[in-house]
């Protein structure tokens, strides 16, 4: 089992996520602050949040429905982030690379649920 959520992969590229969305939104307007600045903000960091709530549970069945959470999360931020570029708030290059980034833990996010499915079963089937 994971023994820190922060030795996770996809918690490290979703960290840098993060930080890299408060530098970009800290350029959007400032009448955003509230809106849309807030609510990117809120949906990148609650992929992290839900990572580490889950890893802290007692158990993978548990964890895996935070991940669930975390992985709908990215399509929040994605959704937000293609109206962020429409608006003129973000770059298409800004935008792509960040796509980019939550594609790929999407994917890891996908297959640690997997994973955590797997163990749950294993778990069940001891008892």
């Amino acid at each position: 089992m994971i023994k820190k959520f922060e030795d996770l992969e996809v918690y490290q590229i979703a960290f840098s996520l993060v930080l890299q969305i408060y530098k970009l939104t800290a350029k959007f307007p400032s009448e955003e602050r509230f809106g849309l600045t807030n609510q990117i903000r809120r949906a990148s960091v609650s992929i992290i949040s839900n990572i580490a709530e889950g890893s802290m549970r007692l158990n993978p069945a548990e964890f895996r429905q935070f991940v669930g959470i975390a992985r709908g999360s990215t399509g929040e931020l994605r959704c937000q982030l293609q109206l962020a570029t429409e608006l003129k708030f973000l770059s298409q290059k800004d935008f792509s690379e960040l796509n980019e980034k939550i594609d790929s833990i999407g994917k890891m996010l996908t297959n640690l649920s997997k994973t955590l499915h797997g163990k749950a079963i294993e778990k069940s089937s001891k008892s």
